[in-house]
């Protein structure tokens, strides 16, 4: 992906780690921005998503040191028109939650980059898809600054994007 490692990353220990007893009590209490709210579920329910679909879904908690500062689900091999034999598998962000106060500091785009590294290490998709909401204020910007670029295609309500892995 391009761009430099962001500061984040360098200056501390950030990291993935599961979902667990310990941890799942700070991890429904993270929240966004209460502008953001509209163009993300919550963590509970990305938790009830990835339980309900533990074949698909890969939730994970983005710690840096023992602070928790944000969540990140991916999905891996999923049709998004399961009756259409024409639609390819894909793998992707399912969802991104950065804590309110905790954004900008390069968190969300570690996060990503851990979804497309699992993506690449998976091997069976060769881009990784992301859906957003539209409107003012949303995450659009920040996907297309990563790379990913729209695919002209919607699902459900959302704008789809990719971004190739063989950058």
């Amino acid at each position: 992906m391009p761009g430099a490692e962001p500061a984040a990353a360098k200056a501390s220990s950030v990291r993935l780690e599961e979902v667990t007893p310990d941890n799942v009590e700070a991890a429904l209490a993270l929240k966004v921005r209460p502008d953001q709210e509209r163009f993300v579920s919550t963590v509970a329910k990305s938790l009830a998503e990835a339980y309900a679909n533990p074949r698909t879904a890969w939730p994970r908690l983005v710690y840096d040191g023992d602070e928790l500062v944000g969540f990140v689900m991916a999905f891996f091999d999923v049709r998004f028109d399961p009756d259409n034999p024409e639609d390819r598998l894909r793998s992707g962000l399912w969802r991104l939650n950065i804590a309110e106060g905790r954004q900008g500091r390069g968190y969300g785009t570690f996060a990503v980059r851990a979804v497309c590294e699992e993506v690449r290490r998976r091997g069976r998709c060769r881009v990784v898809t992301v859906t957003w909401a539209e409107g003012e204020g949303g995450p659009e910007p920040f996907y297309l600054g990563l790379g990913f670029h729209r695919t002209g295609e919607t699902s459900g309500d959302q704008v789809v994007g990719e971004l190739p892995l063989d950058a």
